[in-house]
């Protein structure tokens, strides 16, 4: 007699391969890039479940895609910076841009900092954690906390070349942004190759960044698959209630923050979405921020935010409107207290968020730099280690959503400020 249960495996694999062919056979119906990296979400999640040995050795094919996506990185930041400043001359508007982007993104991320709170001391997902059955976790590099003098050195570049070898993003903008208005100082004479050469290496690196996407499926499918290879799932159902906590938390962001804003400075919302579903989709496969650069830039770009705009606030925003690294920084830190049997107060919550809040700027081009920052703030407060290490375990798929919801924030952001400029194309964005 055949029983039920001998029967539920085989059909569970076989809805799942179903669903696998469907997505093969919508994105080669629709002809998307968006639909091919969906595609190679679910086929990678599928085969770094069934064949985790082979899925273990595929996470070179994820580091071929971010090394050349970090090629284009600086040149494009450096072409469409310098052109944007020098082309329109209108130095004043470059710093209306910066004081209302910093504004945005101030409060943007203290709101993204309170949901987190809220979140964790609802789920209370770090009570009753047995930190003696976490085992194997990876060594951490301890982590410096940046003072604020050190944090506002770190904002300004000592040598181009040298920010450009470690990404950081924010570097490269301030040395682009001098330099564009020095350029725009200068007389027709000398004003006018550079500004064609910037205007030429604009679009080469954009064709660049179209021919890198072809390999984003792949690199979607690879990362996935080693992901759920490595991990297995294990640590994955152990900590599930820490997971859903930051999802649920991420969700309430975009549902509570992002959507009010978007309806307040009338961003058509379904087009929106639909313009950021390829680099959010990618920052979240990829859990790296750096991959979606270029493809948030030019689908915002063609969503109607003109040129100037996008190349200035996506960029700043990376290293100062990271909503969901806040967000996760504030949960994970009180999480840890949870798991460690300390209550704190909610006073002291708030100190510990903030100091998260402002030591977390600037880091965005550092690898885990959430993470790094968590284990140094938790030091700093004398709360204990080892649950921080537990995290480690699955920090990568928390890395995923945060990611993701940072893309999403950058990119509102960019269609905010364009609508606060006055220079929204709404013939694109709602069309």
């Amino acid at each position: 007699m055949v029983h039920i249960a001998d029967l539920s495996a085989p059909l569970l694999t076989c809805c799942r391969v179903l669903t696998i062919f469907a997505f093969g056979w919508l994105a080669w119906r629709k002809k998307s890039l968006t639909y091919w990296i969906l595609f190679g979400l679910v086929a990678g999640a599928e085969f770094g479940f069934d064949v985790p040995t082979i899925a273990g050795s595929l996470q070179f094919l994820a580091e071929i895609f971010l090394r050349m996506i970090k090629t284009i990185i600086a040149p494009l930041l450096f072409a469409t910076l310098v052109n944007g400043i020098a082309g329109h001359t209108d130095l004043k508007q470059v710093g209306r841009m910066g004081w209302k982007s910093l504004l945005y993104f101030e409060v943007a991320s203290t709101l993204a900092l309170f949901i987190g709170l809220i979140a964790i001391n609802v789920s209370k997902a770090g009570v009753g954690i047995n930190l003696s059955a976490m085992t194997g976790t990876a060594p951490v590099v301890a982590a410096k906390m940046q003072t604020t003098q050190e944090f506002i050195l770190h904002i300004f570049p000592e040598n181009i070349a040298k920010a450009i070898v470690e990404g950081n993003i924010l570097q490269i903008v301030i040395f682009s942004i001098i330099f564009g208005i020095a350029l725009s100082m200068l007389g027709e004479k000398y004003k006018a190759p550079m500004l064609k050469f910037t205007a030429s290496l604009t679009e080469v690196m954009f064709k660049f960044t179209g021919i890198v996407m072809y390999f984003a499926p792949i690199a979607v499918f690879a990362s996935i698959a080693y992901t759920i290879g490595h991990l297995g799932t294990d640590v994955l159902f152990t900590l599930m209630k820490l997971l859903l906590t930051l999802y649920v938390a991420l969700l309430a962001f975009l549902v509570l923050v992002l959507m009010p804003v978007a309806l307040l400075f009338k961003i058509p919302v379904l087009k929106f979405m639909d313009a950021v579903s390829k680099p959010a989709s990618i920052a979240f496969a990829t859990a790296n921020s750096e991959s979606a650069l270029p493809s948030a830039m030019e689908s915002m770009e063609a969503f109607g935010v003109p040129r100037k705009i996008v190349s200035f606030v996506i960029p700043t925003g990376y290293s100062f409107n990271l909503d969901g690294s806040t967000l996760y920084l504030s949960l994970a830190a009180i999480f840890v207290a949870q798991a460690a049997g300390i209550d704190l107060p909610i006073g002291q919550q708030f100190v510990i968020a903030l100091t998260l809040m402002l030591t977390s700027k600037g880091v965005a081009g550092v690898s885990r730099a959430s993470f790094v920052i968590l284990l140094g703030t938790v030091t700093t407060f004398g709360l204990p280690v080892e649950p921080v290490m537990i995290i480690l375990g699955i920090d990568v798929l928390l890395d995923m959503g945060r990611t993701g919801v940072n893309v999403i924030g950058n990119c509102l952001a960019t269609a905010v400020i364009a609508r606060w400029e006055g220079e929204l194309d709404d013939a694109k964005a709602k069309g």
